[in-house]
Order: C-alpha cells, then sequence, then structure tokens
C-alpha cells in the first residue's frame, strides 16, 4: 500500500515554500484512493483557491519520472487534465500543485449515465497536439511480446493516457469529464484509449456486448487497423500473462480479447 504523508507532516521548509506562493493553508484533506504517490492532499489556501498537491520523495525514482513526465505534457493536455500551478521540490520532496477539479470518479458500471462524457472527452483527447518533449512509442512498452512487424503497426502521433481507470476520470458538476494523471502516456494510435475504456466497462460489470458497442461509437475506433488491434490485444495479454500467471491473467486477457470481436462493427 502506497504511503500517505498529510500536511502537518510535510518537512517544514515544503510547507513554508508551498505557502509562500498560494497564501496560509487553511485546510487540507488527504485524498486515499488511487495515486501512486506519497502526497495526494486538497489544500484550501488563502490566495490560491482549492489545489491539489502530488508528491513523492526524491528517493523514488518511478515516482520523481512519473512527475516529471506529468509536467512535460501538461501543456498539451489542458481543458482535459488539470493545469498545473506550481512546481516545488525541497528537502527531499518533488511536488506539483494542480488546479483543483471538483469531481467524482467515473461510473463505469451497468446503468451508468457517464459515457456520453467519457467518449466527448476521449474524441478532444484524439485532436491533442504531439508534445514538444519526448513521449515514449506504445510498442516500447512491449518489448519482448510482438512478433516482426508488429511494433510499426503500434507506433503512432496521438498522445495517449493508457491508464483510464475510473480512479483516473472525473466528473464535475457540469458532467463534462476530465483525465488525470498523466504519469504514463505514449505515441500511438488514437483508438487506443478507448480500447482500454471499453475494457475497464467490462471489468466493472459491462456485457462485453453493450461495452463493443459503446466502443463502435468512437470515431477513432471506427478508423482502426485490424492488425494494429490485434497486435494490441495479443501483445497486451502476453506482457499480462508473463507478469502475473495464466490464470491470474485469464480474465484481463478475455476482455482485451472482446476487442476483436468488434472488428468492423
Amino acid at each position: 500500500m502506497t504511503e500517505r504523508v498529510g500536511w502537518e507532516d510535510l518537512p517544514d521548509d515544503l510547507r513554508k515554500a508551498v505557502e509562500a506562493r498560494t497564501g496560509p493553508v487553511l485546510a487540507s484533506g488527504s485524498v486515499t484512493s488511487g495515486f501512486n504517490c506519497s502526497v495526494a492532499l486538497v489544500l484550501h489556501t488563502h490566495r490560491a483557491g482549492r489545489l491539489f498537491l502530488k508528491g513523492v520523495r526524491t528517493s523514488d525514482d518511478a515516482g520523481v519520472a512519473g512527475l516529471r513526465c506529468e509536467e512535460r505534457i501538461n501543456a498539451a493536455v489542458g481543458g482535459i487534465g488539470p493545469t498545473i500551478r506550481y512546481r516545488f521540490e525541497t528537502t527531499g520532496w518533488v511536488c506539483l500543485a494542480f488546479a483543483h477539479i471538483d469531481g467524482r470518479h467515473v461510473d463505469y458500471g451497468p446503468g451508468t449515465r457517464d459515457l456520453e462524457a467519457v467518449a466527448r472527452t476521449l474524441r478532444r483527447m484524439h485532436r491533442l497536439r504531439t508534445p514538444r518533449v519526448p513521449v515514449p512509442q506504445l510498442p516500447d512498452r512491449f518489448a519482448g511480446h510482438l512478433r516482426p512487424g508488429e511494433a510499426d503497426a503500434l507506433r503512432g502521433t496521438h498522445l495517449l493516457h493508457t491508464d483510464t481507470n475510473p480512479h483516473n476520470v472525473l466528473i464535475d458538476e457540469g458532467g463534462h469529464a476530465h483525465v488525470i494523471d498523466w504519469a504514463m502516456p505514449a505515441l500511438g494510435p488514437a483508438w487506443v484509449d478507448a480500447a482500454y475504456t471499453a475494457t475497464w466497462l467490462m471489468t466493472f460489470g459491462q456485457d462485453p456486448g453493450e461495452a463493443m458497442t459503446w466502443l463502435s461509437g468512437i470515431p477513432s475506433w471506427q478508423q482502426a487497423n485490424p492488425p494494429a488491434v490485434e497486435a494490441f490485444v495479443t501483445a497486451t495479454c502476453s506482457e499480462f500473462t508473463a507478469s502475473v500467471g495464466e490464470a491470474a491473467a485469464a480474465a484481463s486477457n478475455s476482455r482485451f480479447r472482446h476487442l476483436l470481436d468488434a472488428l468492423g462493427s
């Protein structure tokens, strides 16, 4: 379980650095769900309003890399992901302060009314510009699980989030979907995030047929290259099986294989 550090438990130097930018912190609350980080706090500040403070110890190499990746691409995801307001690095911590999104986690379950909002945001994500900073290609994370030629099928210029689990999608009071935590982006075909999302619908109880019907309404999926989808499904299943074993991977792999059923629908 990821540790959670409260505002009062942070080093004095870090708290002073934050308040020098935001004014006094009037109240704070810990976010306990999601986020592979030690600091996940909603701060109510005197000058800057509400902020989400996300941070990791400098000794956490993977966490620091994720935060720095979020910082590099933040300008490219404006309006979809939250804007970074401040950056702090002091006393063994690296932190980013994001504009706070007042919303709830998306509902992917049967009968949900959130899917049109999610579809609208996915359509906007398809139009994101490629950042002018290095972002890995999607096939890079499937090294050793792709057959000859499949890596080329999964290369692309579209900025992908790659982890649209419900902790990373917030629905605001106006019914708009926001995608947060851009720590694992990749470049690849535009349909990939929609495909990942369809598998999350099944994870949370949607019938595979209903999930595939929803997916078939996403424009980028309608243009998906079948060999690329097959390479994506095969590599994803192979990688997960290698990671957790065949029995533990069976349910997830079954959900991904339903993507093949939706080709051409």
